[in-house]
């Protein structure tokens, strides 16, 4: 009963000479696998495709198969498959001959499209009859019902009693519900909640943009506007003696150097937008009295400041 399930996890139990072949007297390929599964049954949500297969067989022919698994979750698993003995299979990358099998194949590695070559018999046997298992596997580690499998039995015919295709590397025989790899589970409610919680998301963080964003313009557009008036209309700045000017700068000038270097920082790391939006208008205002500094330091003294 286990036969399949040692040999879809090989790697995590360590079978590093290849799965048993025969469990409880059970031919593993033509049992299947009722460890693996929901109630230990073939699943058509595991659709197993062998590309490269010809309608018949040529003897003494090399044709290369291509063994692939698909699942709507599971990207990976195993697989063995036989040709009850007529021709010769030979393991590719990944793959191995199982021991006491009479030839059959399967992964030496959880994995997915394997390459197997498959030399077809010296002398016309007659049709000759396959068997291939596959399972898609969660991942886990154990015999869960999150692994799914499916057995795909199949036929190449003798020599000359069918035509073959132009490529017989096109031609890919599959078993199970391709529907099933692209249906979603989740009910109607399910996917009406995330969509509802990706539209709060992406509220909440445009609001934030649109919002800090536009703040900060307004303050720079006050600032503006309070020089242009202050200029036009107000005399221009007011007058700073020296004396006081000069620590006034001086301090103003080391606090700027700091935040320069604090938004450098914040930029380099990739601070969150939000804090590095407040680092840098923090940094502008400390720039911004330096340059107050100076204006009033340069502004010419006026009776009222004599007074």
């Amino acid at each position: 009963m286990t036969g399949l399930a040692l040999l879809l996890v090989a790697p995590a139990f360590g079978f590093s000479g290849g799965p048993p072949w025969m469990q409880n007297d059970r031919i593993v390929p033509e049992e299947g696998c009722s460890c693996h599964g929901a109630g230990g049954s073939p699943s058509t949500s595991v659709v197993v495709s062998i590309s490269g297969v010809p309608r018949s067989y040529e003897t003494g022919t090399d044709y290369e198969f291509i063994i692939s698994l698909q699942h709507a979750t599971n990207s990976e698993g195993g697989y063995m498959l036989w040709d009850y003995g007529s021709g010769t299979l030979t393991p590719g990358d990944g793959s191995l001959t199982v021991t006491d099998s009479g030839g059959a194949v399967s992964q030496s590695a959880v994995g997915n499209d394997w390459a197997i070559t498959w030399t077809a018999p010296s002398e016309d046997v007659g049709n000759v009859h396959f068997n291939l298992v596959g399972n898609a596997v969660d991942g886990d580690g154990s015999f869960s019902d999150g692994d799914a499998w499916n057995i795909l039995p199949f036929t190449i015919n003798a020599p000359g009693d069918a035509t073959n295709d132009a490529d017989p590397a096109l031609r890919t025989i599959s078993v199970g519900d391709f529907q099933s790899l692209f249906v979603s589970e989740k009910t109607a409610e399910d996917i009406e909640a995330e969509h509802q919680a990706e539209l709060s998301a992406t509220y909440f963080e445009q609001g934030n943009v649109y919002f800090w964003t536009t703040l900060s313009i307004l303050i720079i557009a006050a600032v503006i506007q309070g020089e242009f008036y202050e200029r036009r209309f107000g005399g221009g700045p007011p007058h700073l003696d020296m004396s006081l000017a000069m620590p006034q700068g001086l301090q103003r000038g080391a606090v700027s150097l700091g935040l320069l270097i604090f938004t450098g920082w914040a930029v380099d790391v990739n601070l969150p937008w939000g804090y590095t939006l407040v680092i840098a208008m923090c940094t502008l205002w400390a720039i911004y009295g330096v340059y107050r500094t100076v204006v009033q330091a340069r502004a010419p003294q006026k009776a009222t400041d004599l007074v």
